[in-house]
């Protein structure tokens, strides 16, 4: 390690900055985009917009303050641009110059206001609002509007007080009726338009165009103006409301809908094309909804026939966007650890990349002149934005991890080739500590991802610090792709379809012999951990093995049966079981981790968010009870005020402290001397 550069810290994560959302002007000169930082001092996160030339000559800071500024959009003519802001507590849409000044407030809805998307002649501004059945009557009902400006703020504050009352008690008489970290409140995000020049007395009076019990998703107008299409739930009823969704258009004058697909198909992205003939969808197969691949399929805007475009990768489609000759598609698959770009041309030819397979875009879109900005993280720690023109290659346009990454030695990801014993083949990664000496063994730390239809890879961003602080800790680092991972084929993705444990474990397991047989890993000092079903892993293994000195199971599910009824996602577990828990409950117990605590004796350190209505805490709490009434080495960590995101997006404090308990835990049992180790 140059004597320059130190080793990792979970305290980076203050370094790191991310960019999002890149918005390219109308004249293809600009880029808008979001800038997210982690504020020690304050304990959260904090993003505003930033404006970067495409060719590279000019990067500046747009917006600035204490609030969250995201979903930048340019106007039509590229004079002004709107974007979502905090700063007055809800999100509301805000508009400012394009060459800078005071940003004004366009709405004071109530429950706040997102996706703005502007109408083509630039005269209105789509957005969505969320509000219940009753308050649709308020609005229709208020003639008499207060003055603009801050009486208008204050007339849009919601009533606390009463809304605590509503729910005190609360009645629950649907599935779900928790998400995230908060309780529906039986509100649903309908479809406003709002003009952007105001009437005479000062004000914009939003229009509202939907009023039916269901959620409506981001907005796209066509381009002649005259209808905005989105995704809407074709099921609000069923307990899992937003895997049953069909591509819906609403007239923008009167509101009146059409829905454009139906069953058989769940649509979660569309697009219209440029010219308004085509509408692109990301949709998947009704059956089996949690597990099937998301597609790239075309139907005509009018309505017509649905069909996949042929030329397709046998991959997970993540994101797509129209070129502006709407002739061609760029696209994100998941393959094999990455998420590239790609390009395909609806008329009929191969997808081709655009982009190195060794790279993750996290966001991108498409301009004029073939212009395409893309926000991407790479293996080595960069997440920036860069911009391709006419085809070119991608150019970096922003430094901003560059100090950081500049003062650090970076471990290399190393890919593994390997086969499971029953000869399925698995994608691995190894990444050695900075001072690695050839010869010697180190502590082996597994890291397992969650989903389980989920997949990582060198250039995975919210594992990199991780993974790094792992590696600078002195232990070898590996994680892999097991059965069931995207980033591969769809069959690859559904063998382990009633088989959660034992097949994916003896993926993993395979990995971790290799690294032994090498000479990397200390088979007497193992570690593992995961999240989510990477938590049902951990478990799983080392209630069937017994060679990890330590393990960390974080938010993950012990018991299948309990977790039906607890999950915000209950058609989860029985398209994963392939039966609802009445049916065959002793598949579900069988599945379960817990059924095989009482040979776990790996010492354990089980963490949880309080607020996780995704996998309730009671998940953890079975586990810890249960392997201390046993006896064994326990300890449980609950994290106040949050829900399963912890990791990714949680309170900065406690994602660094996180990831200072996972290596302190390891430390205890994997570093010797062992009897010297603190308790």
């Amino acid at each position: 390690m140059p004597e320059n550069k130190r080793h990792i810290v979970a305290e980076d994560l203050y370094r790191m900055v991310g960019v999002q959302d890149p918005q390219i002007s109308p004249d293809g000169r600009q880029i808008a985009f979001v800038q997210l930082i982690r504020d020690r001092h304050q304990n959260k996160a904090r993003q505003s917009i930033w404006l970067a030339a495409t060719d590279g000559s000019r990067l500046r800071q747009f917006t600035n303050g204490e609030a969250a500024d995201t979903a930048p959009r340019w106007s039509p003519d590229g004079t002004s641009l709107v974007f979502v802001s905090t700063r007055t507590g809800k999100p509301q849409l805000y508009l400012i110059p394009a060459d800078g000044g005071e940003a004004v407030q366009l709405t004071y809805m109530p429950n706040g206001a997102t996706a703005p998307a502007w109408s083509p002649d630039g005269r209105q501004i789509a957005f969505l609002s969320s509000a219940r059945p009753e308050e649709w009557q308020a609005e229709t009902d208020k003639e008499d509007l207060p003055p603009a400006g801050l009486d208008e703020q204050d007339k849009a504050k919601p009533d606390e007080e009463a809304e605590k009352k509503r729910v005190d008690p609360r009645v629950v008489e649907r599935l779900p009726y928790r998400s995230g970290t908060t309780y529906w409140d039986g509100r649903y995000a309908q479809v406003y338009v709002l003009p952007v020049t105001p009437d005479a007395d000062g004000r914009r009076r939003p229009r509202r165009l939907t009023g039916e019990p269901r959620d409506y998703g981001t907005l796209y107008w066509s381009p002649d103006g005259l209808a905005l299409y989105c995704i809407a739930s074709r099921k609000p009823e069923h307990d899992a409301p937003w895997m049953f969704n069909s591509v819906v258009r609403i007239d923008a004058a009167s509101g009146a809908q059409a829905q454009l697909t139906g069953e058989g198909w769940t649509c979660h992205e569309v697009r219209p094309s440029p010219d308004g003939r085509w509408l692109a969808c990301l949709a998947h197969p009704d059956r089996l909804p949690t597990n099937q691949f998301s597609r790239l399929a075309l139907l005509p805007a009018a309505g017509g026939e649905f069909h996949l475009l042929e030329g397709m990768p046998d991959r997970n489609i993540t994101a797509v966007e129209w070129a502006a000759d709407g002739e061609s598609l760029r696209f994100v698959a998941q393959d094999g650890g990455s998420e590239p770009l790609y390009r395909i041309d609806i008329s009929g030819s191969q997808a081709r990349r655009v982009m190195p397979l060794d790279a993750t875009v996290t966001g991108f879109h498409t301009g004029p002149d073939d212009v395409v900005a893309a926000t991407i993280f790479t293996a080595d720690g960069y997440h920036e934005l860069y911009a391709s023109v006419a085809g070119s290659e991608f150019r970096r346009l922003t430094d901003f991890n560059r100090a950081f990454l500049d003062s650090v030695s970076v471990a290399t990801a190393e890919k593994l080739h390997y086969t499971s014993p029953d000869g399925t083949p698995v994608d691995g990664w190894v990444i050695r500590p900075p001072d690695y000496e050839a010869g010697k063994r180190y502590p082996l730390a597994v890291n397992i991802h969650g989903g389980p239809q989920g997949m990582w890879g060198a250039s995975t961003p919210t594992m990199w610090l991780e993974w790094q602080h792992h590696a600078a800790s002195g232990y070898v680092v590996f994680f892999c792709n097991p059965r069931g991972s995207t980033g591969y084929d769809e069959a690859f993705m559904l063998a382990n379809l009633g088989d959660w444990g034992d097949g994916p474990m003896q993926d993993v397991l395979a990995g971790v012999d290799q690294l032994v047989e090498r000479g990397l890993a200390d088979p007497e000092r193992l570690a593992i951990t995961g999240g989510s079903y990477g938590g049902y892993l951990t478990a799983w293994i080392i209630g069937h093995d017994q060679r990890f000195k330590a393990a960390v199971a974080q938010r993950g599910v012990y018991h299948l049966l309990a977790f039906h009824g607890t999950t915000d996602i209950p058609l989860f577990m029985a398209s994963n079981v392939g039966a609802e828990p009445w049916e065959d409950p002793q598949a579900f117990w069988r599945l379960s981790p817990l059924a095989y605590a009482e040979q776990i004796t790996t010492p354990l350190l089980i963490l949880h968010s309080e607020n996780d209505f995704r996998v309730p805490i009671s998940e953890a709490e079975q586990l810890f009870a249960t392997l201390k009434r046993l006896g064994r080495t326990v300890q449980l960590v609950r994290y106040p005020r949050e829900g399963h995101e912890l990791s990714r997006s949680g309170e900065p404090a406690h994602i660094v402290d996180r990831l200072q308990r996972i290596v302190n835990w390891w430390d205890r049992y994997c570093k010797p001397p062992r009897e010297e180790a603190p308790v």
